[in-house]
């Protein structure tokens, strides 16, 4: 039939480049992702007609470019609502493929995930550096680490391999968290003082996301004043130089070191310093000498050993979004799966809201799955694709009773958050034993009594109760822990 141009068409007076532009703009409301090369063919025009058209409406932000279709070389062009309309549909797609777990194997995948099932262990100096990948900025009680929390997910640990990787540069240690006044009157780090590891360039932004206190103002003893002036003054300094710096006893300037670095204040080369710190001064080797034995252990170790003591200066904070990334990334590093009831027992953490615009940002450009993960918790949840492919295989397996105890510092504590119950407490001194992804037991206070969150039989509390006790720590962990039990080799009921 006979076309007749609207009457307000009719008297607008129409250049070629104009009415080329608004053919163009037509056909992309329709078409979808598309070339130059395939609108010039479709209009019957030249293709350098085309780009310049396709400029023109990139210029009004009518239009996009990029490469949209997989397989596709070519540069592609598409209208920006239809384009949104296609990558909402796309993410929703996705979504839809999911299907969510229970709370049970979500525990029993994190277990793997973070190396701590028995057939996920790391091994060696390299399975060290994964494992402080997933705990990197995660504060724990200093004696926890050793005793505790590596050596559940390394095959036969070794303190060496730590000490090595703080030497190199890699790995550094310290209190990241502001301690509060209250603590100023204890003279050292405790073993619950909460100690972090990370690799040394991230230091920066686990110190911003916190503010610390003016050491002024800090209820500091007079050997801790004299040996952070020392380190104003020279800077990383050998133990030796701090004593001929301050003019203190050995003891004193040991003492000072001690409350400085709980404080966060003070950090060293190695992680034999912090180990050297929490070790009883009857049990350690003097320098040149040979130590004094108390029950047959000697620390073969000092503060001497340490390297260089360094102070640890302040940081400006970072600002909101690159921070909010950084925690977004670690997040995903240690769970895989990431939703805010999750990070609970997390410290070092920017206002969720502004993680959750991360993770947004992240699904949107095809970094992480979006999704329904888990059942059973509300808002939204983000997974890294290696870890949705994992989560699925736990899925399928068949559970075979498999006991894992970890400690009540360990991230793995989920007692009351991902698991029903009520919440443990996040002490080195609990114990808490899961069987296929649910907490069975509970070992809790000084004096270690076991409390069982599920029925169980006598043969069953029995094994239970071999499966709380703390395995074999390596020897140089050994002369700071005391006492220890040793946990049968058994894992499964």
């Amino acid at each position: 039939p006979a076309l007749t141009a609207p009457e307000r068409e009719r008297t607008k007076s129409w250049t070629r480049e104009d009415a080329l532009r608004e053919l163009v703009r037509g056909r992309l409301e329709v078409v979808g992702p598309t070339t130059a090369a395939l609108l010039a063919r479709s209009l019957g025009v030249t293709v350098p007609d085309i780009e310049f058209a396709l400029g023109a409406l990139e210029h009004e932000g009518f239009v996009l470019r990029g490469r949209f279709t997989p397989g596709v070389a070519e540069l592609e062009w598409c209208e920006r609502r239809l384009l949104a309309r296609i990558h909402r549909y796309t993410l929703d797609r996705l979504r839809r493929e999911i299907e969510p777990v229970s709370a049970a194997d979500f525990m029993r995948f994190l277990l793997r995930w973070q190396r701590a099932a028995p057939d996920a262990r790391a091994e060696g100096p390299d399975g060290l550096t994964a494992v402080l990948e997933l705990l990197d900025g995660f504060e724990l009680p200093a004696g926890a680490w050793e005793a505790d929390v590596l050596p559940a997910r390394l095959g036969e640990y070794d303190p060496l391999w730590l000490d090595g990787l703080c030497l190199s540069g890699e790995i550094a240690w310290g209190r990241v968290s502001p301690a509060a006044p209250a603590n100023g009157h204890k003279s050292g780090p405790i073993r619950t003082t909460p100690i972090a590891l990370f690799r040394r360039e991230r230091g920066a932004v686990w110190r911003s996301l916190v503010v610390h206190p003016d050491p002024g103002t800090l209820p500091i003893t007079h050997a801790g004043r004299a040996v952070l002036a020392a380190l104003d003054e020279r800077g990383a300094s050998f133990f030796g130089d701090l004593v001929n710096a301050t003019g203190l006893l050995r003891s004193e300037v040991e003492k000072g070191l001690g409350e400085l670095v709980a404080w966060g204040l003070v950090t060293s080369d190695s992680f034999a310093g912090l180990r050297a710190l929490l070790v009883p001064s009857d049990r350690r080797r003097p320098l040149g000498g040979v130590g004094l034995r108390r029950r047959g252990r000697v620390a073969p170790f000092g503060v001497e050993t340490a390297g260089r003591w360094s102070r640890v200066r302040p940081v400006a904070p970072l600002a909101e979004e690159p921070a909010a990334e950084a925690v977004a990334w670690q997040l995903l590093r240690r769970y895989g799966v990431v939703f805010r009831r999750l990070v609970t027992r997390e410290t070092l953490l920017t206002p969720w809201r502004d993680v959750l615009r991360v993770l947004r940002r992240l699904e949107a450009r095809g970094e992480v799955r979006g999704g329904r993960f888990v059942g059973g918790f509300s808002g939204e949840q983000y997974a890294l694709p290696e870890a949705v492919g994992l989560l699925r295989g736990v899925r399928r397996e068949e559970p075979a009773g498999e006991l894992v105890a970890v400690s009540g510092a360990d991230p793995l504590n989920l007692v009351g958050i991902v698991t029903p119950g009520e919440v443990v407490a996040g002490l080195a001194t609990n114990r808490i034993l899961y069987r296929d992804g649910i907490a069975v037991a509970v070992k809790e206070g000084a004096a270690g009594a076991e409390r069982y969150l599920t029925d169980a039989t006598p043969d069953e509390r029995e094994l239970f109760k071999q499966a709380l006790v703390r395995g074999r720590a390596a020897p140089l962990v050994r002369t700071y822990l005391g006492k220890t039990r040793v946990r049968p080799a058994s894992t499964r009921g």
